[in-house]
């Protein structure tokens, strides 16, 4: 088999000279390999690719958790082919997919749908995105509670080609669709044939609402060992579940999400590779957050200005501010990255914020002294080397910059912590509050209190 640089270049070259016999060319690799090369192409170029696969294999590709831009590729296809390979998935991930659509390509699509299909997908899209209702899939196997195991066994047998994947069989009441339990294959299977399935059951299964945010979900999935769990509306009817890959596609998508917001980049920019994603775009996502970044940081010649005449008596101290505002900047950042993980894997709470400032409180203390202590051992052997480095009163300078960084990273680690956990609580993303948003504003409050630092210890002598 070619390498994988030799057969994509082959791919575009047959694109190039016509679209004949592109099944052929992938015809030898996995799905998942297939979704690799897919990656790498354009939109254009991928959905082109997407057209010439058979459906069967174009749903198989399209299944693959690691292909990216499925619904930008669906809608550059013919939209009756775009409905073939989406009535082939299952109902999460149709819903998913259409959910990223354009409203006009939304509808030209709908319409190819088969009506069963089409009326699911727009039940589906009533929840939000980011809920349990939002990525469950409906096809899960209903068992009567005055069935038999061996009744159920043969009801299992019976839908089981109609369903994506069978974890559990939920015990429902007929006339209400009510939650009454739920049973693995490997108990129906271990059980006696004529045994009555609601001893078999385990009540009171572990549930989520639909409108619960899938990261609750995850996190139940994850706390209990789950390998899915069942979807209930308020009145308690089973709706769908949310299995074990749905939550890993949910981490990754949430993990990409905060990555990009922690480095100050909008949120979507990577939905298609770098090299291929359109120059502009790329430029637009990263431009408004550097404008906010920039406008924010221009706070700090402010700050400056305000001590120009100290700075103009004691040039010494300048040489100093880009060691000062970067500690602050470092350490402010350390503290977010660590308060917005514990987050996200549930380990904090809003309601844990003194536990988390006492914490932070002491840590600051503790490492600015220790970045303290170096800089004032740095000034001092530069010091005694070259004494007119930094003049006759460089005990008083190094003592300037020793206590400046202890308070500087005591800030720092303070609002770097407390800062998500204020997002948290007024209901937005904690990873807003990325590594540049806090570097920001840290370097700011780092100038005034340097300076005022630098203001009651020189006193006398160089201000």
């Amino acid at each position: 088999m070619s390498a994988p640089e030799d057969l994509l270049e082959r791919i575009r070259l047959r694109l190039e000279e016509s679209f004949v016999g592109i099944g052929e060319v992938v015809a030898e690799l996995q799905p998942a390999d297939v979704a690799d090369l897919v990656n790498q192409l354009t939109r254009q170029e991928a959905a082109a690719v997407m057209s010439m696969l058979a459906v069967p294999r174009a749903v198989e590709v399209c299944d693959q958790p690691t292909l990216r831009r499925r619904s930008a590729i669906l809608e550059q296809m013919d939209p009756s082919r775009a409905g073939q390979v989406l009535e082939g998935l299952s109902a999460d991930q149709r819903t998913e997919i259409v959910r990223g659509m354009g409203e006009i390509s939304r509808r030209r699509l709908l319409p190819k749908l088969s009506a069963d299909v089409r009326a699911e997908v727009e039940r589906l899209l009533q929840y939000p995105p980011h809920s349990a209702g939002g990525i469950m899939t409906t096809e899960f196997v209903r068992l009567d509670p005055s069935w038999t195991v061996g009744e159920c066994l043969k009801h299992v047998r019976a839908v089981a080609r109609e369903k994506e994947l069978i974890y559990a069989c939920y015990v429902m009441e007929p006339d209400t669709g009510r939650l009454l339990g739920s049973v693995s294959l490997r108990d129906l299977v271990m059980a006696e044939l004529d045994q009555p399935v609601e001893r078999v059951m385990r009540r009171k299964p572990v549930t989520v609402s639909a409108l619960d945010d899938q990261e609750a979900v995850a996190g139940k999935i994850a706390k209990y060992n789950l390998l899915a769990v069942p979807v209930l509306e308020k009145d308690g009817s089973v709706v769908g579940f949310v299995t074990v890959d749905d939550v890993v596609d949910v981490m990754i998508e949430e993990g990409t999400e905060d990555a990009l917001k922690m480095g100050a980049v909008e949120a979507g920019a990577m939905d298609e590779p770098y090299t291929a994603a359109p120059f502009w775009s790329l430029v637009r996502k990263r431009a408004g957050w550097l404008l906010v970044l920039f406008l924010s940081e221009m706070l700090t010649a402010t700050a400056m200005g305000r001590f120009e005449e100290e700075i103009a008596r004691a040039v010494v101290l300048a040489l100093f501010v880009p060691l000062i505002i970067s500690s602050g900047g470092n350490s402010g950042s350390q503290a977010a990255s660590l308060v917005i993980r514990a987050l996200a894997v549930g380990e904090l709470g809003v309601r844990d914020w003194w536990r988390v400032m006492r914490r932070e409180i002491l840590s600051g203390l503790v490492l600015g002294g220790i970045l303290g202590f170096v800089g004032f051992l740095r000034i001092t052997a530069w010091s005694l080397v070259s004494p007119q480095a930094y003049g006759p009163h460089w005990p008083l300078v190094a003592a300037t910059v020793w206590i400046s960084l202890v308070g500087v990273v005591l800030w720092g680690t303070l609002a770097g912590s407390m800062l998500p956990l204020l997002l948290k609580r007024a209901g937005m993303d904690p990873a807003v509050s990325s590594a540049p948003f806090v570097a920001t504003l840290v370097d700011v409050t780092g100038i005034v209190i340097y300076f005022e630092v630098a203001a009651r210890i020189l006193r006398g002598t160089l201000l």
